[in-house]
């Protein structure tokens, strides 16, 4: 699906190199000191993210004309790699937030993105995601959350599982059934904006993760939930399917750029240290197995970058990329997987203790792999578009 924005895509080589430094000096001066203490207590960052909307990340995807950067995927992936080497969580603040805005940009009326996308970019509003439910993962049109019509409200009813930004987030794109008989089912699918002030709508739990800690990850319950008719997006009812899924491209190729920002931390990580850990008289990095691993993995890592940045620049052309985003997700997760497991067995026993990053890194990068649609359904996705491309 087309994602391209007209002018503010084209950012150009310096604006680019000149916000990816600023992020890479704020990861290295403020984010890697402190990210495994708010890791290890599972607090939110408040301060770092105070630090990030006067960076204004917030805004990055969101057009000039809404007061954002109007930045192009490009760059988008890349300033996540860069967040991802210091501490992956910072970017599930952004994630979700740059897809409700992504929904708003493309599939808003105007009314809409004048009421919503000004108070974003300055992190006044901080958006989310709400598709995922207890019963319902990526199979998107099995959810049950219903908004029934009601004068000039929808009254809403269900509940929302794995909901990032859940606690400090106040308005969510929130995927409900508007007809129930519709066929096929998907075509009864809506996409609401639903402010947190809303009455009936509340935070049932936070969740406890093995990784991507800090980020506040929620169920959200929503009981007779009033929202006004006004924030249905587009305003048209039965088009939020394919303006989430649309929207969710772009959301794998956020993930793509976090996992390869993860094994790139990990393999910097096991490097280093295999040219200071000495083995039977000297480093490491001298035996042969271990050469073997670090040339495999900076192979793939590398292997993994590549495909992330070639979908972010199809995606700055307007292409379709649905093929190429599940590709990019699926092998960048993977490898962030495997990297981080060979970090930690070059590591030895000091990779399996919390006073080294590697350790965190090994619990962060199932998230890559489960997120934004398994790696099972991206199989799927990668197929079904296989098949349909070379169809006889």
């Amino acid at each position: 699906m087309c994602n391209k924005r007209g002018d503010d895509l084209n950012t150009s080589g310096d604006v680019r190199k000149q916000i990816v430094s600023l992020v890479r000096d704020f990861v290295k001066n403020e984010v890697k000191p402190v990210a495994s203490k708010f890791d290890n207590d599972d607090e939110y960052p408040h301060g770092l993210v105070d630090m990030m909307k006067d960076l204004g990340l917030f805004g990055i995807t969101i057009p000039e004309k809404y007061g954002g950067l109007g930045l192009d995927h490009t760059t988008f992936a890349t300033i996540f790699e860069e967040l991802s080497k210091g501490w992956m969580s910072l970017t599930g603040m952004l994630g979700t937030h740059h897809i409700l805005a992504n929904i708003i940009a493309i599939h808003g009326d105007e009314e809409q993105k004048q009421r919503f996308l000004p108070k974003m970019v300055v992190g006044d509003i901080r958006g989310g995601l709400a598709l995922t439910e207890p019963g319902a993962g990526s199979d998107v049109q099995s959810i049950s959350t219903v908004a029934s019509k009601n004068g000039d409200k929808y009254l809403v009813n269900g509940s929302k599982m794995f909901i990032t930004n859940g606690l400090y987030g106040n308005a969510f794109a929130v995927a409900v059934k508007t007809d129930l008989n519709a066929s096929p089912s998907y075509k009864g699918i809506s996409c609401l904006v639903v402010e947190k002030s809303s009455s009936g709508f509340s935070v049932a739990q936070k969740l406890d993760k093995l990784g991507y800690r800090g980020v506040d990850t929620c169920e959200l319950v929503f009981d007779n939930c009033e929202v006004p008719v006004d924030n249905l997006i587009g305003g048209v009812e039965g088009k939020g399917f394919s303006q989430i899924l649309g929207a969710l491209e772009a959301g794998r190729v956020n993930i793509a750029a976090r996992a390869v920002g993860v094994a790139t931390a990990a393999f910097e990580s096991a490097i280093e240290y295999s040219q200071k850990r000495e083995s039977f008289g000297v480093p490491i990095s001298k035996h042969q197995s271990i050469q073997i691993k670090l040339a495999d993995m900076a192979t793939k890592i590398q292997a993994a970058r590549l495909l992330t940045y070639d979908v972010a620049s199809k995606m700055d052309s307007g292409d379709r990329v649905d093929l190429e985003a599940g590709m990019a997700k699926l092998f960048a997760s993977e490898v962030c997987g495997e990297v981080a497991m060979e970090a930690m067995r070059i590591h030895g026993g000091y990779g399996y203790i919390k006073d080294f990053d590697v350790e965190r890194h090994y619990r962060d990068a199932p998230l890559m792999i489960i997120g934004e649609g398994t790696n099972e359904i991206q199989k799927l996705i990668i197929a079904r578009r296989l098949l349909e491309k070379y169809s006889i």
